[in-house]
């Protein structure tokens, strides 16, 4: 879908009887699945039954002219299909093949199933969420499927169709979800190099080892993110609340008892009063918000953050969300299964015959 977004032409391939499990995942809007929608914008779907040799042989014949494939079976599944890297290269050796797995195409874990949680839990990411001392917390977004997979390989993706201007050569790449999401630990990582303690969760700096950097619950039961890292944001924080302000507080070692104040001076008022007034003494201090209020938050409605456009037949408009590097100009909205397959194939120089005997 970013790549979409950025104006090419995407061609999602499924198979002709099921599709993309997400079109029927609950909940659903004219019979497509709320997922589904959220991310398959801009995309034209070809259904191919690609264990059918004519259905092998048409996806090969359009490798000649895609600049891209992207996948996510199980490594190893496109060779058996007959349409794996070499056989795609040796139709266009320029081409790009991305292969989005869980654990990476090589290791012990080659043939192993997993989602989201499996793969963050081998990255360290899930162990790094929660409270200190007790149960890790799963996030509540899919962290190695999004950031993971999807954004490491839109920017593999860019970076080696640059490369292939340079020598004329293709890639394939070996995207591995849980690699992806490990690497969000870097900085971690880098501490714990230096001969840190073995870092956990709710006991570093980021995670809920220091006072200044939290969640507390206000009267209404709302709750406030406090980010005031730096001393200047501290003091700033604590004079607008009224707390004897002390830099010192940013790392003593008494932070349980620096947080139970903190958390009693919050929980005086309710948390829309607390970002007014925090707000003039730009101290790092936000309200949570919950997911049904995004749309209308004054921030993201400036931004134009969300937009609304046709899904067209029973589905009516759809609320869509653009990514940091703009919305669409003019995107088509998510397609039915198969709903482009006749123009697709012909696009790509399949002649009416041709399509005749695919879809027979």
């Amino acid at each position: 879908m970013v790549l979409a977004d950025l104006g090419a032409d995407v061609v999602k391939v499924e198979d002709p009887r099921v599709g993309d499990y997400l079109r029927a995942f609950p909940p659903a809007k004219g019979g497509m699945g709320g997922r589904f929608l959220a991310v398959n914008r801009g995309k034209r779907s070809l259904a191919l039954d690609l264990k059918a040799p004519a259905g092998r042989d048409a996806l090969l014949r359009m490798a000649e002219q895609a600049d891209v494939v992207v996948e996510s079976f199980r490594p190893g599944v496109l060779d058996k299909l007959g349409v794996g890297y070499e056989a795609l290269r040796a139709k266009n050796p320029k081409i790009v093949v991305c292969s989005i797995s869980g654990y990476g195409a090589t290791g012990p874990y080659v043939h192993r199933a997993g989602h989201d949680l499996n793969y963050i839990a081998l990255a360290g990411v899930l162990g790094m969420t929660g409270a200190k001392d007790g149960t890790p917390v799963m996030p509540g977004v899919q962290v190695a499927d999004l950031a993971g997979g999807a954004l490491w390989s839109a920017t593999g993706i860019l970076a080696a169709l640059i490369g292939r201007e340079r020598t004329g050569q293709g890639a394939h790449l070996d995207i591995s979800m849980t690699e992806g999401a490990l690497t969000l630990l870097a900085a971690e990582l880098g501490n714990f190099d230096c001969g840190a303690k073995p870092p956990t969760r709710g006991a570093e700096t980021l995670n809920g080892g220091l006072a200044c950097y939290g969640v507390y619950q206000a009267s209404d039961g709302r709750y406030l993110a406090v980010g005031a890292l730096e001393p200047k944001f501290w003091l700033a924080l604590n004079t607008a609340i009224g707390r004897p302000p002390v830099a010192a507080e940013l790392i003593a070692p008494d932070q349980e008892r620096i947080r139970r104040e903190l958390a009693a001076i919050f929980a005086t008022k309710p948390a829309g009063e607390w970002a007014h007034l925090l707000a003039a003494h730009d101290c790092c201090v936000e309200v949570v918000l919950e997911v049904e209020e995004l749309s209308a938050h004054p921030l993201h409605v400036e931004r134009g953050v969300f937009f609304t456009m046709d899904g067209g037949g029973k589905v009516g408009p759809i609320q869509q969300v653009r990514t940091p590097l703009g919305a669409p100009t003019s995107p088509a909205p998510p397609p039915t299964l198969g709903q482009h397959t006749g123009e697709v194939l012909e696009s790509y120089g399949f002649s009416a015959g041709e399509i005749a005997a695919l879809r027979s």
